[in-house]
């Protein structure tokens, strides 16, 4: 190492958009800071350089209310004054999807960009935790470095390297690498982001704070190249840092004192840095800590935003830019445009103390109305892309069983075959307001006798509900909009093997149609199908069977209730508590459905459970008593919580499809579904950014916290070589494995809290969620190792609804059943299909599941000028051969992100 030491000072705000104030009173704030930064840029020269907190969006924030000042704000990021991006937003990696990390980097680079210049940092400062994979999909963007400021702790006893293997790594410094071998320097902010924050210009403050401060750099450095951040949460700007940094290289001539960026810095880092640099792998979640500081409960605050945020997600990433995909493929519009407001308006719900639900209730209910707008623009792409297509389906075939035929598609945009139960709406006769409407005619219009088919003829059982008369309108692009009458039905049957990223049509045709009295049901609390068999037991809990190897699992879904008198951010339950549990009461069951296809039982528990926490807690939170030290108790008083849960098997599926519903009228407390393996491992696997996460079981050691909670996206799995229980969800991102001996997975449904918590007291009353709740889930038992991928399959296509539209009997280019693009692979799983803005190209991405290499094969029904190999912020990277069979094959590595792309149709 040699002598001479560097400091580089970067000056910098974190600026949480919203938080312990509301949205519009941090953009007050925001305006006035970056009025203030760009005085201080434009006067003084010697303020070399300000970090805008990574996000772009500041920008679009600042000229909501400022616009006359884009053209100052373009001049110092050309000029290297300002420094931007990558990311739109700072998000929480964990509680957002893995397409939404990707869209939040590919349009904070793009933005960037447009602006003049990009910060090459894979900045994470106040991350609540750090997914595996962030170092793959950084090294994919060019970026070589990440910036974090939780998830490690950085060094052993006293400094002393000889300790460094008890924790991840002995500095500041460290090379960060994902599961799939892709690495990155890591850079923690090991006395936090505010490390240099108020240097004084005073010499003789100054003498007493670098003292300090040197010392603290110095003990976690492993180069002479330290960092001190000038800066912290809505930090105003330190105009006279040039003065600090001019009397602090009188004090210490040997050190340079740099008004840095992260740009130069890390260049001068890692030409510094030893070559014994610990090397910590994947996740980083602060598992060789004490465990309260990645706040992991976060992902419990308000359920549901996270259920809201589930849907939004995955109606852009999973339906609407698939759909939109498919029309472009047959020459319609991608609306880039529409796609990019509705992720942009969803993303700015991703940051940390957004997402998290720790934020003032202002904040969370600003939320609400932003997922709706995203949520509706997204339906919009969605319908405007099924018509393009549906009427590009040529349907005559149908006309064999009359011209009163009624076809409509089922489209599956996910990446395998798909079946499953849908239901549509038809419209069986239509009377426009313009040629007058007969509303007894539309109520006594004959529905006949009549039969689901499709192309082929083959009959499908549906259940028919006629809806009588409805309003509807149609708005037509050329002409005014076209209100009308219609008598409409609802159909309802399971859907077969639809293709993978394609579609399957369907009739409703008049012809007389063979009963078929099968049933699921096998008696008054039991049902089964080919695959699994369902007891619903005394007290409302299940026991399942997987018939394949005859594993029978107890006790599936008995709900846990406990105190909590934590906050938003953190889990405590009340000292000596025992769980309350739904295992000693009466459940009432009613068969609510039964078709050849689908069987249904409610299940009414009528429980009671503590109206909240005493008295004390309010005490403890107004004098700002620390939640781990708080003496609360639940009250005594219980008030009714009535759980109904309706339990759905389907005739060819693996799964139990759960919905739970309760009237929550309690305060501060969590209530969790409980779903005991009794499998024998001490590992378990949960679906994460990009990757199966696989995580021990028990904590490490050092680990004090009571809760052992942590994230999950779509499901948690617990298996081993000969069985397994996987359990996916609906936006419920916070699971336990419970150490009972019967490694118990346990959801959580509900956490009720009624403050903010960290630095003040902030109460947030909306917090408590009171009022109706639904939650939903469902349970597969499998055949463990070589069955667990078709399970992770299934539980990646639950999250996925599908989609439906009628159309006409017309001729059209595309078959009745049809598949845009057909793939093979083991281990891979689907993860996107887009066109890119920049190339018009059609970009699709996987990721390998395992933990060994594969082989992605790819065929489509398109003629391409060229594909390739991209990255995930889709730049061209290698051309690929097509063999003579039309199909590319690529080699993926365990766990790679693999991003293809296909150029331009040939027209």
């Amino acid at each position: 190492m040699e002598d001479k030491k560097y400091i580089h000072i970067i000056s910098h705000t974190h600026w949480d958009r919203e938080w312990y104030l509301p949205y519009e009173k941090h953009h007050v704030l925001l305006t006035k800071l970056m009025d203030r930064l760009l005085e201080t840029l434009e006067s003084n020269p010697d303020f070399k350089s300000y970090h805008l907190d990574g996000q772009t969006i500041i920008l679009d924030d600042y000229l909501q209310i400022r616009p006359e000042m884009r053209e100052k704000l373009q001049t110092f990021v050309r000029e290297g004054r300002l420094h931007i991006g990558p990311w739109y937003i700072l998000q929480d990696e964990f509680l957002t999807s893995s397409e939404a990390n990707i869209r939040n980097l590919q349009y904070g680079m793009k933005d960037a960009a447009l602006w003049g210049g990009v910060s090459k940092v894979g900045y994470f400062p106040d991350s609540f935790g750090n997914i595996g994979q962030a170092p793959q999909i950084l090294s994919q963007a060019g970026i070589n470095n990440a910036v974090f400021g939780r998830g490690v702790k950085p060094t052993g006893f006293n400094n002393t390297v000889s300790e460094a293997e008890n924790y991840e790594s002995p500095y500041s410094e460290m090379l960060w690498r994902s599961p799939d071998g892709s690495s990155v320097l890591g850079i923690l902010f090991a006395n936090w982001y505010c490390n240099g924050n108020e240097v004084p210009t005073d010499e003789k403050e100054a003498k007493k704070y670098w003292e300090q401060h040197i010392a603290s750099l110095e003990k976690y450095a492993a180069s002479p190249h330290m960092l001190m951040m000038n800066g912290c949460d809505h930090q105003p700007i330190q105009t006279d840092l040039p003065e600090a940094i001019r009397v602090a290289e009188t004090l210490y001539p040997n050190i340079e004192f740099i008004h840095s960026n992260f740009n130069d810095y890390v260049g001068k880092l890692a030409a510094s840095l030893p070559q014994n640099l610990k090397v910590i792998e994947g996740e980083l979640r602060s598992q060789q800590t004490d465990g309260w500081g990645t706040l992991v409960n976060t992902a419990s605050a308000r359920v549901y935003i996270k259920q809201m945020n589930q849907l939004s997600q995955t109606l852009l990433e999973k339906v609407a830019e698939t759909l939109s995909a498919f029309a472009y493929l047959q020459g319609g519009d991608y609306h880039h445009h529409l796609i990019e407001y509705a992720w942009k308006t969803l993303m700015q719900n991703h940051p940390h103390d957004s997402i998290c639900g720790c934020s003032v209730d202002e904040v969370h209910r600003e939320m609400v109305t932003r997922f709706e707008k995203s949520k509706h623009v997204a339906e919009m792409i969605i319908d405007e892309s099924l018509e393009s297509i549906s009427e590009k389906i040529n349907t005559a075939s149908f006309k064999k069983w009359g011209e009163d035929a009624l076809p409509f598609t089922v489209y599956n945009t996910t990446g395998w075959d798909r079946t499953g139960v849908v239901s549509i709406t038809l419209d069986v006769k239509r009377d426009y307001f313009s040629a007058g409407v007969n509303k007894q005619e539309l109520k006594g219009f004959p529905l006949g006798e009549r039969t689901l088919v499709d192309d082929k003829g083959t009959e499908y059982h549906c259940k028919v509900e006629d809806l009588g008369i409805s309003f509807g309108y149609d708005l037509p692009e050329e002409k005014f909009r076209q209100p009308y009458m219609a008598r409409r039905v609802r159909l309802t049957f399971e859907a077969e093997k639809v293709p993978a990223l394609g579609f399957t049509t369907y009739a409703w045709v008049s012809s007389s149609k063979h009963n078929d009295n099968s049933s699921l049901i096998i008696n008054e609390n039991e049902m089964e199908n080919n695959y699994v068999n369902v007891k619903i037991n005394e007290n409302g809990s299940l026991t399942v069977t997987n018939k394949v190897n005859g594993r029978t699992f107890e006790d599936l879904c008995v709900y846990e209730d406990t105190g909590d008198i934590g906050n938003e951010y953190m889990y405590k339950q009340p000292n000596n508590e025992q769980a309350l549990t739904t295992k000693d009461l009466i459940a009432k069951v009613n068969i609510i459905e039964d078709t050849p296809f689908q069987a249904a039982y409610e299940i009414v528990q009528e429980w009671e459970i503590p109206a909240s926490a005493s008295d004390l807690l309010d005490k403890e939170q107004k004098e700002l008593v620390w939640f781990t030290g708080r003496k609360s108790e639940r009250v005594e008083a219980k008030v009714p919580f009535t759980i109904k849960t309706v339990v759905t098997l389907a005739k060819n599926s693996k799964g139990i499809d759960v919905k739970t519903s309760f009237n929550n009228q309690a305060k501060d407390h969590r209530l969790r579904a409980l779903f005991p393996t009794d499998i024998k491992t001490d590992v378990h696997h949960a679906d994460s950014i990009f990757e199966i996460a696989k995580r021990t079981n028990e904590p490490s050691q050092e680990w004090t916290n009571p809760d052992h909670s942590q994230h999950q996206q779509a499901f948690v799995d617990v298996s081993n070589e000969v069985e397994g229980l996987t359990v996916a969800n609906l936006g419920l991102n916070e699971y336990e494995i419970i150490r009972d001996g019967r490694n118990t997975i346990a959801v959580t449904l509900l956490r009720s809290v009624g403050e903010l918590g960290d630095w003040g007291y902030f109460p947030t009353p909306e917090a408590q969620c009171l009022g109706e709740q639904t939650v939903s889930f469902c349970i597969y038992p499998h055949d463990g190792k070589d069955s667990a991928t078709k399970a992770y399959k299934d539980a990646y296509q639950y999250q996925v609804p599908w989609s439906l539209k009628q159309t006409g009997l017309h001729d059209g280019e595309l078959p009745p059943v049809h598949s845009f693009v057909q793939w093979e692979s083991a281990n891979l799983a689907f993860s996107s299909m887009k066109v890119s803005k920049q190339s018009g190209d059609v970009m699709m991405r996987w990721f390998n599941m395992a933990d060994e290499s594969d082989t992605l094969i790819v065929k489509t029904s398109e003629t391409y000028k060229n594909t390739y190999e991209s990255n995930v912020i889709e730049e061209k990277k290698k051309s690929l051969h097509v063999d003579g069979n039309k199909a590319i094959h690529v080699s993926v590595r365990n766990h790679e992100i693999v991003t293809l792309g296909f150029e331009k149709k040939l027209i």
